[in-house]
């Protein structure tokens, strides 16, 4: 059956901000207490969404989250009006009011893990929210996420959708970041393979000592069995703890596939010839690895560039694009490499590089933008279609951008309740522009 992967791009929320809130994110650490600008953050992930869709590919939006989550707020104690809620947070605990204004969930790859239906029993495309138990500012985003995702794929005859998993440690679950998929064609059943930093009840196992290691193997196992996926079909591998250790916070921060190809780096996965064995098995002879040597590419020069956190795509006139931040082309060492890539034919043809910049210094490149879903053609009719990026939303919403967003945002700024009725005025209006409904716990009241 003809399908097409489709890329559903987290748009970037109105309190964007540098809060320093992901441990093991070193840009994220780097680049705590800076000042950010809320609009061109916005605008360059939207700017990203439109170049795709140009060449070709199908693009969606998907809406960020209520912030400041006064809710939450709320929930832990703080009480009186809005302004009074926000005032008492930043003074008594302002770690958590920078983390219920977190616009973290522009990172969709970590929004769920979704199979498509050539791969599931039930031939539905099936989606799990992650519940990103690791860090307190994410895990307060599945609900929301949940919500969202049901209206955007919102036909029970295509689309099932599972609530997260228990919010345990041992379930620790980051979504798509630490899941690729491999195919000849995106209609035919693929491959799935699962990526997880630790066990979660077996603690003798290797695993990282500096740095969390964010996605568990129960986690990855529940998943394979809620998505009804053929165990002979998904590879297990573990992400190499030495490397998380170094800032490789989630798998697409050091690998990254297409339909049948795996561009890594050498020391990405713990017992890589084996996690190579067994794609080769499954896949057949037209399986091809792209594997980055240590001494061409460092793992400090890989996180600092985000060379993996790259999207690999297939366009319609048959060039794979590796779809890269700026950043890779500032690094001399990267770009040497890019270019040797290109004139080597293995696979990848062609580089499209963006400005990501307010994203790439809260740690996250084209990549983390970007939740992957193949649709069939009737699947893609199914698909709540004021979410796909034409050109009459994307003008759409570059003026609702340049209405609603600030130019600047510094941490004092959270606590300002005219934030959050200008973020919750435009989040109300957003829901109208992408016909969602009433998605935000502000609009069930």
């Amino acid at each position: 059956m003809i399908a097409y992967e489709a890329n559903f791009d987290g748009l970037v929320g109105p309190t964007h901000n540098y809060s320093g809130l992901s441990t093991g994110n070193i840009a994220s650490l780097t680049y705590s207490q800076q000042v950010s600008n809320p609009k061109r953050a916005a605008l360059q992930g939207l700017d990203k969404m439109k170049a795709l869709a140009n060449l070709g590919l199908i693009q969606g939006v998907i809406a960020p989250q209520m912030r400041p989550d006064i809710q939450v707020l709320r929930r832990l104690g703080f009480y009186g009006s809005d302004r009074c809620v926000l005032q008492q947070a930043a003074q008594q605990a302002p770690k958590l009011l920078t983390s219920c204004c977190s616009a973290s969930s522009m990172w969709a790859a970590n929004a769920a893990t979704v199979s498509p239906s050539a791969d599931t029993d039930d031939r539905r495309i099936h989606f799990t929210p992650a519940n990103l138990v690791n860090h307190f500012h994410r895990s307060i985003e599945n609900q929301t996420t949940s919500r969202i995702l049901a209206a955007i794929f919102n036909d029970e005859n295509h689309f099932c959708h599972h609530q997260p998993l228990p919010a345990s440690e041992q379930l620790g679950d980051e979504g798509a970041a630490n899941h690729m998929r491999f195919c000849e064609h995106h209609g035919e059943q693929g491959v799935e393979m699962f990526v997880f930093g630790r066990y979660g009840f077996d603690h003798h196992q290797q695993a990282p000592t500096r740095y969390p290691a964010r996605q568990t193997y129960e986690a990855s196992a529940a998943i394979v069995r809620l998505h009804q996926l053929d165990p002979q079909q998904v590879v297990m591998a573990q992400q190499n703890p030495l490397l998380i250790d170094q800032g490789v916070f989630h798998n697409d921060v050091i690998a990254v596939a297409n339909q049948q190809v795996l561009f890594c780096h050498q020391y990405a996965f713990l017992n890589q010839a084996d996690v190579y064995l067994q794609l080769q098995q499954k896949m057949g002879m037209d399986f091809s690895i792209i594997e980055v040597p240590d001494n061409v590419v460092s793992v400090d020069d890989a996180v600092s560039s985000y060379l993996f956190n790259s999207q690999l795509v297939t366009l319609p006139n048959g060039d794979v694009s590796l779809i890269l931040p700026q950043e890779c082309q500032r690094n001399p060492r990267i770009w040497q490499y890019v270019q040797q890539l290109l004139q080597a034919r293995v696979g990848i043809n062609r580089i499209d590089l963006f400005n990501l910049s307010q994203s790439m210094c809260n740690g996250g490149g084209p990549a983390c933008l970007r939740l992957r879903v193949v649709l069939t053609e009737q699947e893609q009719r199914a698909v709540n279609p004021a979410v796909l990026l034409t050109d009459t939303l994307f003008k759409r919403l570059r003026e609702w951008i340049d209405l609603h967003y600030r130019d600047r945002l510094v941490e004092a700024d959270l606590a300002d309740p005219s934030l959050l009725l200008q973020s919750y005025t435009a989040l109300d209006e957003l829901t109208y522009i992408l016909k969602l409904g009433s998605v935000y716990d502000f609009q069930q009241v």
